[in-house]
């Protein structure tokens, strides 16, 4: 039996809540595996975020 049909026949089993745990975690691999490369603009996105969302940043691009 092939690790594709060991993984369909373990999945058919379950109940629908773990079942999309399963699709969840399979979607987070194959992504992980397809974005490996350094992605530095996401990351200093996230970074610079803290210093970017404020009340004082709106304001100062706020149009007069």
């Amino acid at each position: 039996m092939s690790t594709r049909e060991l993984i369909e026949k373990e999945v058919a089993a379950m109940p629908e809540p773990l079942q999309r745990e399963v699709y969840d975690f399979a979607r987070f691999l194959r992504h992980k595996n397809e974005n490996d490369s350094f992605n530095g603009l996401l990351l200093s996105e996230s970074a610079l975020a803290k210093d970017w969302n404020t009340p004082e940043e709106d304001a100062a691009g706020a149009s007069p």
